[in-house]
C-alpha cells in the first residue's frame, strides 16, 4: 500500500524536489515573472499532451502532433491572411482560429481512422503522417517561412501574452482544459472506456464499448488539443517554418510517461500530465538559469527522462 502511493505521488515528489533545486541554484528563480515565463511555455505543450493522455491510456500513439501543429499552424496563417483584406483583423482571426480546431480535429481524424479501419499500427501510421505533413508545410513555405499580418499579429497578440488578473491566458486555458480532462477520464463513462479499451479490447468489445469509436474519438481530441495550442501559440510565433512543433511529441509523451501514465495502456491520469509536464518546464528553465550543464542538451534529458519512466513503469508491473 505504502509503496503504491509513493508510485503514485513520485512525480509530485518530483516536481517539488526541482522546485528546490530550482530555488537554491538560481537567484531568479523564484521571481513570478521567470515562474509565469514557465507556466506559459508550458502550456502549449502542456494542452498537446492532455489529448496524448487519452490516446496513450487507449493503448494509441501519436507521433504526429509537432508536425502537425506546424502544418495546422501554416494553413491557418495563409487562411487568414487571405480573409484579412474582406474580413478584418478581427473576424479574421476568429475565422482562423476555429480553422485551426477544424484541421486538427481533421489530422487526428485520418490518423484514427487509419488506426482503426485500416489496422494498421499506431506507430507506423503516426511515424508516416509525421513524415508526410512535415513534407507538407516545407513545401508550403518553399523551405522557408510563412508570415502572418502584422495586423492579424497585433489583434492575436493577446492569446499568448494577455493575462486575466495576472494570469497568462494560455495557463488559464491550460487549467480548465485540465480540470476538464481530469473529470472526463475519472468521472464520465468516456475516460472509463478509454480505460478499459487499453486494458483489454477485446473485454471491452464485449462489455458492449464501441471499441472502434471511442479509440477514433482519442486521436480527434489530440488533434483538436494541437489545433487549440497552435491557435494560442500562432501570435508568439508570427510565423510557421518547417522546424515549427520540432520534437513536440517528445515532450508531450514525456509529460505522459513522467506523470505515470502507462504507454501500454490501462490507466491514465490527467493531473500527472500536468506534472509532467511542469516537470519538463523546470527542467529547461534550470539549464537556461544556470550554467552547470548547456540548454542545448534538454532534449537529451527529456529522453533520457523517458527512458527512465518506462523502466520503473515495467519495475512495478512485474512486481
Amino acid at each position: 500500500m505504502i509503496k503504491t502511493t509513493l508510485g503514485r505521488a513520485g512525480p509530485l515528489l518530483g516536481l517539488v524536489l526541482l522546485f528546490l533545486a530550482g530555488s537554491l541554484l538560481s537567484p531568479t528563480f523564484l521571481s513570478s515573472e521567470n515562474l509565469l515565463n514557465v507556466l506559459t511555455r508550458s502550456a502549449v505543450i502542456g494542452i498537446i499532451a492532455i489529448g496524448a493522455t487519452f490516446v496513450i491510456t487507449g493503448k494509441g500513439l501519436d507521433l504526429s502532433v509537432g508536425a502537425m501543429a506546424a502544418l495546422v499552424a501554416g494553413l491557418s496563417v495563409l487562411a487568414m491572411n487571405a480573409m484579412l483584406p474582406t474580413l478584418g483583423p478581427f473576424l479574421s482571426l476568429v475565422a482562423g482560429l476555429l480553422l485551426a480546431l477544424l484541421f486538427g480535429g481533421a489530422a487526428g481524424f485520418v490518423n484514427g481512422g487509419l488506426v482503426v479501419w485500416g489496422k494498421i499500427d499506431a506507430f507506423i501510421v503516426t511515424l508516416g503522417t509525421m513524415g508526410i505533413m512535415r513534407s507538407l508545410i516545407t513545401w508550403m513555405s518553399d523551405g522557408g517561412s510563412i508570415s502572418l499580418d502584422f495586423a492579424l499579429r497585433d489583434v492575436g497578440r493577446p492569446l499568448y501574452y494577455g493575462t486575466v488578473l495576472g494570469v497568462p491566458v494560455p495557463v488559464l486555458i491550460f487549467a480548465v482544459l485540465a480540470i476538464g480532462g481530469e473529470i472526463v477520464m475519472t468521472r464520465l463513462r468516456f475516460g472509463r472506456h478509454v480505460t478499459a479499451i487499453g486494458s483489454n479490447a477485446q473485454v471491452a468489445r464485449h462489455s458492449a464499448i464501441r471499441v472502434d469509436r471511442v479509440r477514433l474519438a482519442t486521436y480527434v481530441l489530440q488533434g483538436l488539443c494541437v489545433g487549440l495550442a497552435t491557435l494560442i501559440y500562432i501570435p508568439r510565433l508570427g510565423a510557421v517554418t518547417p522546424s515549427t512543433g520540432l520534437l513536440w511529441e517528445l515532450e508531450a509523451i514525456a509529460a505522459v510517461i513522467i506523470g505515470g501514465t502507462a504507454l501500454s495502456g490501462g490507466y491514465g491520469r490527467v493531473w500527472g500530465t500536468v506534472v509532467g509536464v511542469l516537470i519538463l518546464g523546470l527542467v529547461a528553465n534550470i539549464l537556461n538559469l544556470t550554467s552547470l550543464v548547456s540548454p542545448h542538451l534538454n532534449g537529451a534529458f527529456q529522453g533520457v527522462i523517458i527512458v527512465i519512466a518506462v523502466l520503473l513503469q515495467r519495475r512495478r508491473s512485474i512486481d
